[in-house]
């Protein structure tokens, strides 16, 4: 079953008015949105397509409140080495797969992302990590650009703040295709709320995330995977 997409027309509209102080102004011009785009979620006409299976990629959908919240394993095919992308809101698919976590890296601390940290940890023996902009308790901090590695994977940290303080993306490359984890900074045909600062989530997005090679999966926390290519495209918070 497809995953929906997070936001709707009405959501994409009401997080643009919020972020820039605008309330009741719908114009996709003054608003900085994409009208072509933002007509294509009006008519919800536009899904991503697929990406397929990728090896080295588990994914996790796991209920909150009237929602779903995404969580993420990427492991070493060869030598089962693995990390956790955040816990979601239940970490028992994450604890039967037949791999090695060694590490959990956290997008951001909000509730849904990090509320089975304790177990998952616990259970794994796993150490967390998370951004030094937005520490926590159990959780070693690091600074913008740190690199790690799962076996022969790269895992490079990039600064996606604006919907959270330690908003990070994390780019994976030596799978089939690169990967980059973004907890709430881009959804497929959306982004996080700005929680924190709107515009500075809009540049760190274009930034980190959007200058990827359009290949690039993008593994959202909420909703559908999507790509940096089809989110340039359709995305009427970047698309022109």
């Amino acid at each position: 079953m497809k995953i929906p997409l997070e936001d709707n027309y009405e959501d994409i509209i009401g997080k643009a008015q919020r972020g820039l102080k605008l309330p009741g102004e719908e114009s996709p011009e003054k608003l900085g949105l994409g009208a072509a785009a933002l007509r294509a979620s009006a008519a919800k006409a536009w899904y991503p397509n697929d990406p397929g299976p990728i090896a080295g990629l588990a994914c996790f959908n796991t209920p909150f409140h009237d929602m779903t919240v995404n969580s993420y394993v990427v492991f070493d095919p060869e030598t089962k080495e693995a990390a956790a992308f955040d816990t979601g809101t239940d970490c028992d698919g994450i604890l039967k797969m037949d791999v090695k976590i060694g590490r959990i890296f956290l997008t951001h601390i909000h509730g849904d992302h990090v509320l089975e940290l304790d177990r998952l940890k616990e259970r794994t023996g796993a150490k967390a990590y998370v951004s030094k902009r937005e520490p926590m308790e159990g959780a070693e901090p690091f600074e913008d650009g740190r690199q790690f590695r799962i076996g022969g994977l790269v895992v490079e940290t990039r600064r996606t703040s604006g919907h959270a303080r330690g908003g990070v993306t994390y780019v994976v490359t030596g799978l089939a295709r690169r990967l980059a984890i973004d907890g709430d900074a881009i959804f497929a045909g959306s982004m996080g709320g700005g929680m924190a600062d709107y515009q500075e989530a809009l540049r760190t997005n274009r930034e980190s995330i959007l200058s990827l090679p359009d290949d690039t999966v993008i593994c959202p926390g909420h909703g559908p995977l999507t790509t940096v290519g089809e989110e340039k495209m359709h995305n009427p918070f970047f698309a022109r």
